[in-house]
């Protein structure tokens, strides 16, 4: 496994990191699978307290409480549950961040987070008041690096300015390739990593059936698939060569892959890093489809 630092901050973290969202809170299998990919060299772990009303983060913070000091605990916050469980409402409030942070070092079993992200936002909350808390958590020890995860232009842009983040986590894949355009070079030039989630595209890029996907049809897709399946052969994986295609670009501190099987774990994972993409792949993948741009939120 191979590592990167996460923008301004102290952390190196694994180029490939762990999505625990899909993981199954009943299975005890999902505390062996994380143990496996702390085997293969996994260093980062990202959850968030809107996943299974917090079991996610239970679950997440019993397989590692033994590993605390070796691994990076990501979280994020501003989803707040109605009390009926019918649903969540939007809440970057500071007396709820601060409040929440609570909870969630409570699941985690760790009296501190390494990045807090916040779950979402708009260029209408109260960013101001949002970074407030975030600042008087680094202040308090409970947490070391804030983040957001949007993908959004001008959410992104407004926390450059204000803020002192250290991450954004946002949407990015062969098949998404919007963050292009703008939002990687303005955050390489800020020092701010970026976590690509949604690498594989739900699932598109690692195999599974061809289905139209954003603003891509069946025959766009099924072009990028075959460069893919070219570019790939039998050295590695469908999965490695989407990952591989967005760790090319450096602003990315790491791929965020969601994971809830063995078989997924080593797909990714295994010898993933004995041949990164020429730059003859790395065009060819370019070439395979034509990327759009963001439409709102400019």
């Amino acid at each position: 496994m191979k590592y990167r630092q996460l923008g301004n901050s102290k952390l190196s973290i694994s180029e490939i990191s762990f999505g625990c969202m899909s993981l199954d809170y009943q299975d005890t299998n999902s505390e062996k699978l994380i143990h496996k990919a702390i085997d293969y060299g996994v260093t980062f772990f990202d959850t968030a307290d809107l996943y299974d009303h917090g079991k996610n983060e239970a679950t997440v913070g019993k397989a590692l409480k033994n590993y605390r000091k070796d691994i990076v605990i990501g979280t994020k916050v501003g989803n707040q549950w109605r009390t009926d469980k019918s649903g969540w409402d939007w809440n970057p409030s500071k007396s709820y961040i601060l409040k929440s942070v609570e909870e969630s070092l409570r699941r985690l079993q760790t009296d501190y987070i390494d990045l807090y992200q916040l779950h979402g936002g708009t260029i209408d909350d109260p960013i101001d008041e949002t970074i407030e808390a975030f600042e008087i958590l680094k202040k308090q020890g409970k947490i070391r690096y804030y983040g957001i995860s949007s993908i959004r232009p001008n959410v992104i842009k407004a926390y450059i300015k204000k803020s002192n983040i250290s991450s954004v986590m946002m949407q990015y894949s062969l098949l998404d390739r919007r963050p292009e355009e703008e939002c990687l070079d303005v955050l390489k030039k800020n020092n701010i990593g970026v976590l690509a989630r949604g690498t594989l595209a739900k699932g598109l890029l690692a195999g599974k059936p061809i289905t139209e996907y954003l603003n891509y049809s069946w025959p766009d897709i099924q072009k990028t698939i075959k460069t893919m399946q070219k570019i790939s052969g039998e050295e590695k994986s469908m999965c490695q060569t989407a990952i591989h295609y967005v760790l090319t670009n450096k602003a990315i501190s790491s791929a965020v892959i969601g994971i809830r099987t063995q078989k997924q774990l080593q797909e990714c994972l295994i010898k993933y890093d004995q041949k990164e993409l020429s730059e003859e792949h790395y065009e060819l993948l370019q070439k395979s489809n034509i990327p759009w741009v963001y439409k709102n939120h400019r």
